[in-house]
C-alpha cells in the first residue's frame, strides 16, 4: 500500500509514510510556530514564510532553479488551460497551483468525472471558485471553435464534419484553440499519450513563433553534480544542420530565463573532427552556423559527451576548444540519442528529478509533458508556462 504514487489524504491513507520527505514540510514549521506561541523556543523564527522556503528547497531540488520562475509567475498569474483536467496528477497539481497562486487554472473534462475525482483525492479545489471548467461535451463556444478550425485547416485534409468531431473529442485540440482565442494565456498537456500527438494540434492551431521554423523538446536533468538541459528529446528524429542550429539558440534562450548562461555542447561519436560522415560533419556544420547566427553564445563541437562536462579531456583533444569549463546545454545529433541519454541519466544518476519537456518555438507559452509527468513536475511547468507568457 505505500509503495504507491500519489498517496493523497483519505479514508485508506490516514497515516503518511513514516519517511516521507514532504512531512519536513509540514511538521517542521508546525512545531516551531508551537513553540513559539508556547513561548519555550530560545530562537524564535522571525520569517516562517522564509523558513518554509528553505525547507521547500530541501526537500524539492528543483527548487532553487525553479525560484525565479514561480516568482515571476506569482507576480502575474495568468489563464493556464489543462487538456487532461481529469487526471489525478493534474488535479493534484491545480491544488498545489491555486494554494501558490501561480495562475488561474481552466481545467479541459466532464464536470461529473472532475467533481468525482476531486472528492476522491480529498482536495479542496472547486469548480467556478477555483477553476473554470471547459466541457468538451457542452460549451456554448463549440460552433465558433469548430469553425475556426475548419477555416484553418480546410485546405489540409479538414472538413466540417471532421472539424466538429476533433472539437468535441480532442481535449488537447480544444485547450490549443482555447489559447488561440483569447480565452487562455497558456496551456500545459501530455500526460496521456505521445507528445507528437499533441504538438499536431499545437502545429496547426497555434504554430511557430515569428521567424522560427522548428520546434524542439528541452528537458532539464537535476543532477547530484551538474543541472543539465538536454535538448531534443521528443520531437525532430534526426534534424539537419539548420534545424540543430535553430534549436540551440531557443534552448539558450530559454535557458537565460532561469538566470543561467549557456554552455552548449554539440555531441556527437565524433570528437572534433576523429570521424568524417554524414552525423559528425553535420554536426560540425552546426556549430559553423551558430557562429555565424549568434557569435555571442559560447557553443564548440562536434564533441564526445565525457569531453562536453570534462574540461581537461576536452582540452587534451582540442587545446583551442571556445568552450571553458562544463557544459550545461547539450544538444544531441538525433532523437534517439537525446532521449536515450535523457532517461538514462534520469534514472540512473538524477534519482528521476527532471523540468520538462520545454516546448521550444511555439507561438504561444505551450508545453507537452510525458505521460510519467508527477505532480511536482506539473506545477513546475506551470509556474513555467505562466511565466511564458510575457516572452511569448
Amino acid at each position: 500500500m505505500y509503495g504507491e504514487e500519489n498517496l493523497s489524504f483519505g479514508a485508506d491513507h490516514l497515516i503518511p509514510k513514516p519517511f516521507d520527505p514532504r512531512l519536513i514540510t509540514r511538521i517542521a514549521p508546525a512545531v516551531a510556530q508551537a513553540a513559539m506561541d508556547s513561548g519555550v523556543a530560545e530562537r524564535p523564527i522571525a520569517d516562517m514564510a522564509a523558513y518554509r522556503e528553505q525547507l521547500d528547497s530541501f526537500v524539492y531540488q528543483s527548487n532553487m532553479l525553479m525560484k525565479p520562475v514561480f516568482e515571476a509567475a506569482k507576480r502575474a498569474p495568468q489563464r493556464l488551460v489543462y487538456a487532461e483536467g481529469e487526471e489525478s496528477r493534474v488535479l493534484h497539481a491545480v491544488q498545489t497551483v491555486v494554494d501558490e497562486g501561480i495562475a488561474h487554472p481552466i481545467l479541459v473534462g466532464r464536470p461529473a468525472v472532475i467533481e468525482q475525482r476531486i472528492a476522491r483525492l480529498g482536495l479542496r479545489i472547486r469548480a467556478g471558485e477555483h477553476f473554470e471548467l471547459v466541457n468538451p461535451e457542452s460549451d456554448p463556444r463549440y460552433r465558433e471553435y469548430w469553425g475556426e478550425y475548419h477555416r484553418l485547416m480546410q485546405r489540409h485534409g479538414v472538413t466540417p464534419d471532421s472539424a466538429k468531431r476533433e472539437m468535441r473529442r480532442r481535449n488537447t485540440l480544444i485547450a490549443a484553440m482555447l489559447v488561440h482565442k483569447g480565452a487562455a494565456d497558456a496551456m500545459l498537456c501530455g500526460t496521456v499519450s505521445q507528445p507528437l500527438r499533441h504538438l499536431r494540434y499545437i502545429d496547426e492551431v497555434i504554430g511557430h513563433r515569428p521567424g522560427v521554423n522548428v520546434y524542439a523538446a528541452m528537458n532539464i536533468l537535476l543532477l547530484p553534480r551538474h543541472t543539465l538541459f538536454i535538448c531534443d528529446t521528443h520531437v525532430n528524429l534526426d534534424p539537419s544542420a539548420e534545424q540543430i542550429a535553430e534549436m540551440t539558440m531557443l534552448a539558450a534562450e530559454e535557458m537565460r530565463r532561469f538566470g543561467l548562461t549557456p554552455k552548449v555542447a554539440l555531441l556527437s561519436h565524433s570528437n572534433f573532427g576523429s570521424h568524417d560522415d554524414a552525423s559528425a560533419r553535420k554536426m560540425s556544420r552546426a556549430r559553423e552556423l551558430l557562429e555565424q547566427l549568434a557569435p555571442e553564445l559560447e557553443v564548440e563541437g562536434e564533441m564526445h559527451g565525457d569531453a562536453a562536462l570534462s574540461e581537461s579531456l576536452r582540452v587534451e583533444t582540442f587545446p583551442a576548444a571556445r568552450l571553458k569549463g562544463v557544459a550545461n546545454l547539450l544538444i544531441m545529433p538525433n532523437l534517439d540519442a537525446a532521449n536515450i541519454a535523457y532517461n538514462l541519466l534520469k534514472m540512473a544518476a538524477g534519482e528521476g528529478i527532471t523540468i520538462g519537456s520545454i516546448l521550444l518555438g511555439a507561438n504561444k507559452s505551450v508545453h507537452i509533458l510525458t505521460s510519467t509527468a508527477t505532480v511536482r513536475r506539473i506545477v513546475n511547468m506551470s509556474a513555467l508556462a505562466v511565466a511564458g507568457v510575457k516572452t511569448h
